[in-house]
């Protein structure tokens, strides 16, 4: 090779390796792990994979609480990623971290990125909103419980396997039932006061708590000790004691009542479909969650849990531009619809729900539309649209300890449901406090 052809090589050679370490990184710290952080870490290499400008480097954090803990020590020396996932329990406590949040709607204008929030499904981002509709943080991870059932159990009991309850009177029936034909427990379900509590409220359109769930203000207070929340854990009490319903725990520490056949019916999160579909040794049936038929307007619609994707303020220029072209990047249907049929998780978009519905995934898939079926029974009202209360982590938390104290007959329902409220307030106040 002549020096003038080894000299233009080498300039080739110099200018392509300074492309290829040219791409901005960006950060994007998550809680996802096993096989739904494989999911994940595929979304972040396509989209590498289709531009050059920018990487999204994903890190694991731990749980969500320990991926907020982590985000908020590292903001403190400026060590912070671009984009932080967050569970949706903790919506009030990002919202209130104004110095520190880019809200999404700002910064797709910002940098150009078109971003029509009307293509969302409201079910899934008025939970995310402010009050004027705009979209604070992008819906990533997406669900709502819904009913499973064994459907061997059922027809070995003399059940039509096609027809899950519907109401709590019919749940309560088969209930009955099951255990006398043998089965060890009617019914259970995990994260007891996402079921039971604010799913239950808003599904039977009563409030959570003042001030529209807390979307109107700080100074909300719960409303969870009414009569229709009373009547419904004095039920779970008295079906405990006869193992119509059996409690299994908090988190998902019931899942295997179900899964081993231990249990017929499950309330539990629809983007556990494909776990309980791999773990159960039986064929799997889909519902919507039961209600309670005398309560006036219930069914109204179910309420999101999951995580959404925020983006925090203090890193360097060029790496916002990345988080909006990957945030546009995870908005197109053939992404999400991806997202959704292989994690379970809701689709965020109304294109990506038709482009699955018209490919036929829906029909193959039986049960796995129940979710935004459900989610969309009734346009949404201020008990219906989700809750934004400061410090709901810790609150939560405060709702399950006396919730086991009424199913384990410790207290009466009305006790446990008013110590929750008083004891949940104390936490109310203190957040507001803080955050005025």
């Amino acid at each position: 090779m002549s020096a003038r052809g080894f000299a233009a090589g080498a300039a080739a050679l110099l200018l392509a390796s300074t492309s290829a370490h040219a791409a901005v990184e960006v950060q994007w710290w998550h809680a996802m792990r096993t096989e739904l952080g494989r999911q994940l870490q595929k979304l972040a290499a396509d989209f590498n994979a289709s531009q050059a400008e920018y990487r999204i480097v994903p890190v694991y954090k731990g749980q969500y609480t320990e991926t907020l803990s982590a985000a908020i020590v590292a903001l403190r020396t400026r060590q912070h990623p671009a984009i932080l996932q967050v569970a949706e329990v903790a919506t009030a406590t990002m919202m209130a971290a104004k110095g520190a949040v880019y809200p999404v709607f700002e910064l797709m204008r910002d940098q150009g990125e078109r971003f029509d929030p009307s293509a969302y499904l409201p079910a899934v981002t008025s939970y995310y909103t402010d009050l004027d509709g705009n979209i604070l943080s992008l819906p990533f991870n997406a669900s709502t419980p819904i009913l499973y059932y064994n459907k061997d159990q059922l027809r070995a009991a003399g059940f039509d396997a096609e027809t899950p309850p519907k109401t709590y009177p019919e749940l309560e029936a088969m209930g009955y039932r099951l255990r006398a034909a043998g089965v060890r427990c009617g019914f259970t379900g995990h994260w007891p006061s996402w079921v039971h509590i604010e799913n239950f409220s808003a599904l039977h359109n009563l409030p959570l708590a003042t001030m529209a769930n807390g979307f109107g203000g700080l100074d909300t207070e719960l409303a969870i000790n009414n009569a229709a929340v009373v009547r419904h854990v004095d039920k779970l009490a008295e079906w405990q004691k006869t193992k119509v319903f059996d409690y299994g725990g908090r988190a998902t520490a019931a899942d295997p009542k179900f899964v081993n056949g231990e249990c017929t019916i499950f309330l539990g999160s629809s983007a556990q479909r494909a776990e309980l579909l791999a773990g159960a040794k039986f064929e799997v049936g889909y519902g919507m969650l039961p209600y309670w038929p005398d309560v006036a307007g219930a069914p109204q619609n179910s309420i999101i849990g999951g995580a959404t994707l925020w983006v925090l303020k203090g890193r360097p220029p060029a790496e916002y531009k990345g988080v909006a072209e990957f945030f546009a990047f995870l908005s197109r249907p053939a992404v999400q619809a991806w997202w959704h049929q292989n994690t379970g998780y809701l689709p965020i978009t109304r294109a990506a729900y038709e482009l699955t519905r018209t490919r036929g995934f829906y029909a193959r898939n039986p049960g796995a539309d129940i979710a935004i079926e459900q989610l969309s029974l009734k346009p949404a009202t201020d008990n219906s649209r989700g809750l934004r209360l400061g410090s709901f982590v810790l609150v939560r938390d405060v709702i399950e300890d006396e919730l086991e104290q009424a199913i384990a007959g410790r207290k009466s329902a009305q006790a446990a449901l008013d110590a929750a409220v008083a004891r949940g307030n104390d936490l109310l106040r203190q957040f507001e406090k803080a955050n005025r």
